[in-house]
């Protein structure tokens, strides 16, 4: 595929950014099926989050064509392929990952409306109903509006211009290849579907990760490239689930049990390299204090805020203390990550804990420097659970920068997880 010509050429009436509906994050497909079985009567309500004030999306992005991407994607429903391919592939080592029930749901499915509204340089972008079919609607979305600011910039470039561009682009994405070719006994996964510079993009960024590392690369976080490349999915849960959960907690006693009751749910249908601890929605060294002792038998953690080193050191202690070896157990580095921090890290721990990476927005969008005034440098764009039958979530996080939810809210939680003083981080996508 020469990307930068069809770049050039991609100006007709409509070119859909989301042409199917498994072109999403496999692990929202995991917890779609959870909330399917356990929450299916629940009411939730998502909303875009721009992270990054000084990227107008509204200025950028036409509100036409942000809608007639978002009309398309509601006309999608799954083929008979990838209906085939979610009921009999193998994920994880397990076979009928997808229930038969989940499934028959899923083929009939279209996404419910959106709510979209322009305030002042950003987008208000909504999505309410039934949990498991408005959860769905988040990869998409964020890829959607990653990709036409993306567009913006590029329409504004000439044919050879934008060779050089993906040329450079390309040149930036196998040099970190070669980097990474080096550390012993990488393990390594693309995690970079939500905030890609595009699709087209981020499958070559999979096709040059499968040449270049070979069974270094573990696989992909999003299900169609999966599919087309013959290569795993790979994911497992993430803060919408405790978040949404707590949410819907009635006391203080029942907001402080429920991030443990998602994982009481999600052990009794998963095993295994699916049972990846992600303790940090309200504070990693708290959960880990007071969680039962059942938790620690699990296979792993995902680190995804604040320090990854004294998140990792945490994790590390924890297990010592529960009797568990830490050198059995995986600890996934997942936030912001780039090239020189993986071999930091890999360095650091690979020989005291099984180590994995999940690669995402600087894999798949880093264009930084390479166009003027650094319009396509990646930025941090969200789309979040905001509220469940009527409550507002919240979210701590191990860094303050990324918090959300009502001040009193955010204070509340504070007190029952007991959340002291946290060092704050620039976040970088």
């Amino acid at each position: 595929m020469d990307i930068a010509t069809r770049v050039y050429n991609h100006k007709w009436k409509i070119d859909p950014i989301i042409r199917s509906l498994i072109d999403t994050d496999f692990y929202k497909l995991l917890m779609c099926q959870s909330v399917f079985r356990n929450k299916p009567d629940t009411t939730v309500t998502f909303s875009l989050i721009n992270r990054s004030a000084h990227v107008p999306l509204a200025r950028l992005i036409d509100e036409g064509e942000l809608r007639e991407q978002l009309d398309h994607i509601r006309s999608l429903s799954l083929s008979r392929g990838e209906s085939t391919w979610l009921r009999g592939n193998t994920f994880y080592g397990k076979r009928q990952m997808f229930r038969p029930d989940f499934m028959e749901w899923f083929e009939g499915l279209r996404l419910p409306p959106y709510h979209l509204e322009r305030k002042g340089d950003q987008y208000e972008l909504t999505f309410e109903g039934k949990w498991h079919e408005v959860m769905l609607w988040e990869i998409p979305a964020l890829a959607v509006l990653m990709e036409l600011r993306s567009r913006a910039v590029l329409d504004q470039m000439g044919r050879f211009e934008l060779q050089v561009l993906y040329a450079r682009a390309m040149t930036r994405v196998w040099e970190k290849i070669e980097r990474l070719r080096e550390v012993e006994d990488l393990t390594i996964a693309d995690f970079g579907t939500r905030r890609r510079h595009s699709f087209l993009w981020q499958d070559w960024c999979v096709q040059a990760m499968i040449e270049g590392l070979g069974e270094k690369f573990t696989g992909t976080s999003n299900c169609l490239i999966a599919m087309r490349r013959e290569v795993e999915a790979i994911g497992t849960n993430a803060h919408e689930l405790p978040m949404v959960y707590s949410a819907l907690a009635d006391s203080d006693a029942e907001l402080a049990q429920a991030p443990y009751d998602v994982l009481s749910d999600w052990h009794d249908e998963h095993e295994g390299n699916l049972r990846i601890i992600l303790p940090d929605t309200y504070g990693t060294q708290g959960f880990l204090d007071r969680a039962p002792d059942w938790l620690a038998g699990w296979t792993g953690i995902r680190i995804d805020s604040g320090d990854p080193v004294k998140g990792a050191e945490v994790a590390i202690n924890w297990w010592k203390a529960r009797g568990e070896d830490p050198a059995e157990k995986r600890v996934i580095f997942s936030d912001g990550l780039d090239v020189q921090q993986i071999q930091d890290l890999h360095a650091q721990f690979s020989d005291r804990t099984k180590v994995s990476f999940g690669w995402g927005t600087l894999l798949t969008n880093d264009f930084r420097k390479l166009v003027p005034d650094d319009a396509l440098a990646p930025f941090s764009l969200v789309c979040k659970a905001v509220a469940a039958n009527g409550r507002p979530t919240v979210k701590l996080s191990d860094n303050p920068e990324k918090a959300m939810g009502p001040a009193d809210e955010i204070e509340r939680y504070k007190r029952v997880f007991g959340v002291g003083r946290q060092e704050r981080q620039a976040v970088i996508v």
